[in-house]
């Protein structure tokens, strides 16, 4: 029997956060159901029983720049969560990615020197750049949960002691058993390829994104008559200008499991993509200051999930100025057909991949680990 828990206090600071955060909270509750839940964090906390104390729409932030221009409002949040965790005085804290806000939280904690354990989830991807953090960590955090395999030997050959329970996204079943709905929803004929369009999950990449996006689009009509696409909007976001024939679906999953291949932005969207079967074109652009701050502190060979687990390059990326209409239908175009023989083999790729990332039952193997010892 796991300790007794009175309360937990969970942050969050971003949409996939607060999907993930919410599906550890219900697993938590169905091993100690008594326990109260605090945090920051989203709509799907909320739901899952926490009691958001700041919402993630005035926490998500991506980018150095957007970063420092935000910073008074992130610094005023910290303090008033740090205050909020000295009043519940929480017998577990768990920190959920975001690592910009939660790291400064983590030491801030241990400042106080409450005797609260921190457990880590979804840890810094400090293995692609700032590895200096590996020292606040070693000093802050008593649980440390990775959900990349890759990762857990990184972390674990730095020193710290690190679990690995399999990736979240493998609870997630694609099954084009009900696409019925999908197709008379928005019209669609079953017969002709479907794109599908994930420009992002904040404003900010909407706006570098969506512009070449939608010229993709116009050009990719001309060339492949009876294309078919729709773009998966995020709840909190705008898209403008929205063309009549780009349609709009707000599940992810249904998307995915009826699309022929899709453009995404990078993030862990193109692991969706790739867990769905969905081959897929990754593109990012940034500012070019946030670009020039990218080459110099990053030291990963590929930008996308996908090909970082794989370990090579079995999904093209298109990163900044190589972002461009012309590029992106060049790569996209293979994917269109369902027969040819690049869509296939990458499709083969995606099947090996599935089985590096662990079998079904992750949260509730992390909910136990966390929950073993106070």
């Amino acid at each position: 029997m796991p300790p007794k828990i009175n309360s937990v206090f969970i942050v969050a600071g971003e949409p996939s956060g607060d999907i993930h955060a919410a599906k550890l909270v219900s697993a938590l509750k169905a091993i100690s159901p008594k326990t109260k839940f605090f945090g920051n964090g989203g709509d799907k906390m909320a739901e899952s029983g926490v009691e958001i104390i700041h919402h993630i729409n005035d926490m998500s932030v991506m980018g150095f720049i957007e970063v420092i221009k935000h910073y008074p409002r992130l610094l005023n949040i910290l303090k008033d969560t740090t205050s909020s965790i000295k009043k519940i005085k929480p017998d577990k804290i768990i920190l959920v990615d975001y690592p910009g806000f939660n790291l400064r939280l983590a030491k801030k904690i241990k400042k106080l020197k409450l005797g609260m354990p921190i457990t880590y989830f979804i840890l810094p991807q400090i293995w692609a750049w700032k590895e200096s953090r590996i020292k606040i960590m070693k000093k802050t955090i008593d649980q440390s949960i990775s959900i990349f395999p890759f990762e857990k030997d990184w972390y674990n050959s730095k020193g710290l002691d690190t679990f690995y329970a399999g990736h979240p996204l493998i609870e997630k079943e694609y099954k084009a058993n009900d696409n019925e709905n999908f197709f008379e929803k928005h019209r669609f004929k079953k017969d002709r390829p479907v794109l599908i369009l994930l420009p992002g999950s904040r404003q900010q990449e909407i706006d570098h994104h969506w512009p070449i996006f939608l010229d993709t689009i116009s050009e990719l009509n001309k060339k492949f008559p009876g294309l078919q696409s729709v773009v998966i909007k995020s709840s909190h976001v705008k898209l403008a200008p929205m063309p009549g024939h780009i349609k709009v679906e707000y599940s992810s999953e249904a998307a995915m499991q009826n699309g022929t291949a899709a453009i995404c932005s990078s993030g862990t969207a193109t692991l969706e993509c790739a867990m769905a079967n969905l081959p897929t074109v990754v593109c990012y652009k940034m500012s070019y200051l946030n670009w020039v701050l990218f080459n110099l502190l990053g030291k990963v060979k590929y930008i996308s999930i996908v090909n970082l687990i794989a370990e090579k390059k079995i999904i093209p990326e298109l990163i900044q100025h190589k972002m461009t209409p012309k590029n992106i239908i060049k790569k996209i175009f293979p994917y269109l057909d369902i027969k040819s023989k690049k869509r296939m083999k990458t499709v083969r790729h995606f099947d090996a991949l599935r089985k590096n990332l662990g079998q079904r039952g992750v949260f509730d193997r992390i909910a136990n680990f966390i929950l073993r010892e106070n």
